[in-house]
Order: C-alpha cells, then sequence, then structure tokens
C-alpha cells in the first residue's frame, strides 16, 4: 500500500472477510493484498478515515519482518467496519 496524491494504492486488489464467531468479530477485518513495505501505521492512516480503530496488526516475517501481505483492522463499532468494507473494498 502506498500514498499517491492523497490516496491509498495497494500492491494488489484488497480484499476483506469479516469473522463472525461472535459479536466482537464483526468489527475485525481481514486486509489482504498489502505490499511488503506496508507497516502498522500506514495501514491504521488508511482506515482509520472510516471510524475508530481499535487495533491494527500487519503480519510480518519473524526471519526477516517484512510484511507478509495481509493484516487486520479491529474497529470499534460494526458500522464503522461496514463504511471501511464499503468504501476500500477491491481498491487498487
Amino acid at each position: 500500500m502506498q500514498w499517491l496524491n492523497g490516496s491509498v494504492r495497494f500492491s494488489h486488489s484488497v480484499r476483506f472477510t469479516r469473522f463472525l464467531s461472535d459479536a466482537n468479530s464483526r468489527t475485525k477485518l481481514f486486509i489482504g493484498g498489502l505490499s511488503y513495505d506496508t507497516n502498522e501505521t500506514v495501514l491504521k492512516d488508511a482506515f482509520g478515515q472510516h471510524g475508530e480503530i481499535i487495533e491494527v496488526k500487519v503480519i510480518c516475517d519473524r526471519v526477516t519482518g517484512q510484511s507478509r501481505g495481509y493484516g487486520f483492522v479491529n474497529f470499534a463499532s460494526e458500522a464503522a467496519a461496514g463504511e471501511a468494507i464499503k468504501e476500500m473494498d477491491g481498491l487498487v
């Protein structure tokens, strides 16, 4: 993911999956297709415009520390998570 001219660019199409096992997890989004230089600050900045974020986690390789191309964003509300899905899903 990169910032270009004030917008966000992803290395691949971004795909979201909502985990529905309990009420809290409806606010946790899986974010795939991230560029390998994406960090948690950049991800939080990109998704923070859609609502309050509780936690952001970019999954990194244990050896290299480089992003593995996916992560999670946990929103404070289902409405914010839904807005993020609506606005960011498939963004290239």
